[in-house]
């Protein structure tokens, strides 16, 4: 069996707390916009030759060599460009840190791989951090995520640094940071270190595991011989790759009988690794509050009629909830999601919401209508999702997925129960807060606009499904409602019902012919399972206004609006086709 080296590594790193290291090259920032330190030296070049009148174009580096009889050196450039370290940091500035246009676009700004380093480092996974680059994205991020790192960028630094293992987090900077004029640019500078900074090289990777990212190993030669001096093999090396290594990385793998992990970019690589290490940290960390021993405790609540008792166990379950979907642990900005990376993002989303759901089954199954102000509440906390309005149209969206599935637990809960009043009130009165128009549940949060059909297809076994977001909803769901619905055909009615009472909801607010299709619009009459639309157009046919949602207010409580609304909904239905 050939396992993926992506998994292998999250598991060594899962079992092996703190004791991998990561190896950053310049790959990991590259996605920001951060240029590279020859790429500077280069630009700096091309300025002094603009202040002398000259064009040192096409090639600047060999007019710096003809005009002054060296090669390029960042320390003489900037000396001749700037000469205070204020007016050095200000001229350095444009380059690392991000102008407030570029900060709209996210550049110069902590990557999706950065934020998930950092996560890996506030779970204690990772300790130690060697970087090429200058920047100072990581402990940006380190920082976002409350962690005050040490960061070692100078051989005075190194001398006087906490040992690595009194550290919550250690930053080695082996070429500088670049508000230093001593960064190592050069071919001269970086063939070798000082004894302090060769020596704190040599502990990290005698000491620790290494996992390289963004390092082509071409243009370091002091840290290749830094890797070549260490001999010990206690721990895999995993080196990551878009497509084959070059010479010089080769020669590092093959030395060190490393582990190759084939990669698209850096971003997506940490990411699932990050989520992978999570997923592991969640199987294995049983939670204080298990979705069975949250039902008893409601149960008993709603037996004795605590309303307050019932409104805090589940509001914290809710703000726990709340803090695990921020934006640091699901990105929308300077992101690019695969089918793969949407698929783990909607599991870590329901993963997450397992025991908010187990509540709100529970509760607008069991609780009366006074308690309905609970579910309401938690419910709009939940479809009113924090951070950036700007960045990925797929993961804004699937920021509602949470939301999504709570709406359809509670909505599906309540129409077995009988309670359609809950589940009006759920629809009309809860605001899906996307920063726009805050439209109602009703006319906001169903499948389609919450993951793109052609987005669903890409997901495992939805490729050829008419619905696929809604099947993908009717599968997930089965599980949770397995105490109060056990019957699978029983559950198969309520969830149908529910998908045709938003439908018809959503045209009667809406006045026009268009409606979120569900399964229940081709699934019609699949034995031996009765369609909802023959049943329900049968129970109001019986009933006329004492059929049970138009008694709860649906529609006004008006016949003759919910006819119109189903007249609508048909034509529209009859218009999809066979085809469809």
């Amino acid at each position: 069996m050939v396992i993926d080296p992506i998994i292998s590594l999250a598991f060594s790193i899962r079992a092996s707390k703190g004791v991998y290291a990561l190896l950053l090259g310049s790959g990991v920032s590259r996605s920001a916009g951060i240029p590279t330190g020859w790429e500077i030296v280069l630009d700096l070049t091309r300025q002094l030759a603009r202040l002398k009148g000259e064009d040192c174009e096409p090639e600047p580096e060999a007019w710096y060599k003809k005009t002054f009889g060296e090669a390029p050196d960042y320390s003489k450039l900037l000396d001749s460009l700037a000469k205070s370290s204020a007016e050095r940091q200000q001229l350095l500035k444009r380059y690392f840190e991000p102008s407030e246009e570029e900060r709209q676009h996210g550049l110069k700004m902590p990557t999706p791989a950065h934020v998930a380093v950092a996560e890996l480092v506030a779970a204690g996974h990772v300790r130690v951090i060697v970087t090429t680059n200058f920047d100072r994205l990581p402990e940006k991020a380190l920082e976002v995520a409350g962690i005050i790192p040490t960061v070692i960028s100078t051989a005075d630094a190194a001398q006087g640094a906490m040992p690595l293992t009194h550290s919550q987090c250690t930053v080695i900077k082996v070429n500088g940071d670049y508000l230093d004029t001593r960064i190592k640019n050069t071919a001269a500078e970086l063939e070798r270190y000082d004894k302090v900074t060769d020596q704190l090289l040599d502990r990290v990777f005698d000491e620790f595991g290494l996992v390289v990212c963004g390092w082509s190993g071409e243009w370091d030669p002091g840290l290749r011989a830094a890797i070549e001096r260490c001999h010990n093999r206690r721990f895999t090396t995993y080196w990551t790759a878009r497509g084959g290594p070059r010479e010089a990385a080769q020669k590092l793998i093959d030395l060190k009988q490393a582990t190759v992990v084939p990669i698209k970019e850096a971003d997506s690589f940490f990411s699932d690794l990050a989520a992978k290490v999570k997923a592991l940290d969640e199987v294995d960390r049983p939670h204080p509050l298990s979705a069975k021993m949250a039902v008893a405790t409601l149960k008993r609540h709603l037996a004795a009629d605590q309303k307050i008792a019932t409104h805090d166990l589940v509001m914290a379950e809710v703000e726990r909830s709340y803090a695990e979907f921020s934006e640091r642990h699901f990105p929308v900005q300077g992101i690019t999601l695969s089918a793969g990376d949407l698929a783990s993002r909607l599991d870590r989303y329901e993963a997450i919401s397992e025991i908010n759901q187990a509540l709100l089954i529970t509760g607008c199954y069991w609780a009366d209508e006074k308690y309905d102000d609970i579910w309401l509440k938690a419910l709009g906390r939940i479809a009113s999702p924090s951070g950036e309005r700007s960045g990925s149209v797929v993961a804004l969206n699937a920021r509602f997925y949470p939301a999504l599935l709570l709406l359809y637990s509670a909505g599906i809960s309540a129409i077995t129960a009988g309670k359609y009043h809950t589940l009006r009130s759920l629809l009309m009165k809860v605001k899906q807060r996307d920063g726009r128009d805050d439209p109602q549940a009703a006319r906001g949060l169903f499948p389609d606009n919450v993951i793109d059909p052609n987005w669903a297809r890409l997901l495992p076994d939805l490729e050829r499904h008419r619905t696929p977001t809604s099947d993908h909803l009717y599968q997930v769901l089965r599980k949770p409602f397995a105490e109060v619905l056990p019957d699978d055909i029983e559950y198969q009615k309520a969830f149908d019902r529910y998908e045709y009472l938003f439908a018809l909801t959503f045209i009667d607010l809406n006045k026009g012919p268009w409606m979120p299709v569900g399964r229940f619009a081709w699934n019609y009459g699949t034995y031996p399972v009765v369609s909802v639309l023959k049943e329900a157009d049968s129970e109001v046919g019986e009933m006329g206004s004492e059929w049970p949602p138009l008694k709860a207010g649906f529609f006004g409580g008006d016949l003759e609006k919910l006819k119109a609304a189903r007249t609508l909904m048909n034509e529209f239905i009859g218009r999809l086709g066979w085809g469809w």
